[in-house]
């Protein structure tokens, strides 16, 4: 078992084609509205005037497949008045269901959406690093069904010690919000958290209902 269970993303090669999020519905056969994996769509830009009078653009557009993080500082966890979300010995964040009682503030705090409450069991849900098949050796649903092997996971300092510590891009909060086990390899037009430019341009599919 991992010290610091962790995802990596490789968005150079992430296509959109959002298999791991139909994979993660499928597998843990999720209500209607609740997707623990979302695929973002962000891009933006525009015409640049330079001083020779010529026009030049900046556009930009990539994909961001996110899920919970399993955050190191979860602001979840803090959150919960019930003990009900909490980080098993593992490292991961999950959510007792027994304890849970709705008030919702977990998805309130996260800065990524991650907890999503189920209307008709009056609970939190949310990804739980498909545990089961990690303890049976196998990897998660979602980076199994990754066609391009964009998405993997690991050891956190694993991940960092191949990877290297990659910068947290727009449209993801500042990785000082609660730490993270995150790893991403940016695309080549990364933009920086604080980009005023772009936008999500799929919010039906990635917010909260």
């Amino acid at each position: 078992m991992f010290k610091t269970p962790a995802f990596f993303i490789d968005m150079q090669i992430c296509t959109g084609c959002k298999t791991c999020m139909v994979a993660c519905k499928d597998k843990n056969d999720l209500a209607q509205g609740i997707r623990w994996r979302r695929v973002y769509e962000f891009c933006g830009g525009d015409w640049v005037k330079g001083d020779d009078e010529t026009f030049t653009q900046n556009v930009f557009a990539y994909y961001i497949s996110m899920g919970c993080n399993h955050c190191k500082d979860p602001a979840c966890v803090e959150a919960c008045p019930s003990c009900a979300m909490h980080k098993d010995a593992s490292g991961m964040v999950l959510i007792d269901p027994k304890k849970c009682v709705g008030c919702r503030y977990c998805e309130w705090v996260c800065p990524y959406s991650a907890p999503q409450f189920d209307v008709s069991n009056g609970i939190m849900t949310k990804c739980d690093f498909c545990q089961e098949l990690i303890h049976e050796g196998k990897k998660p649903c979602c980076v199994e069904a990754c066609p391009t092997h964009a998405l993997s996971f690991g050891d956190y300092d694993e991940l960092e010690a191949l990877h290297g510590r990659k910068t947290i891009i727009a449209p993801l909060p500042s990785p000082e919000m609660t730490a993270p086990n995150l790893i991403i390899v940016p695309p080549k037009k990364a933009q920086s958290p604080d980009n005023t430019q772009g936008l999500i341009q799929n919010p039906e599919e990635v917010k909260n209902e």
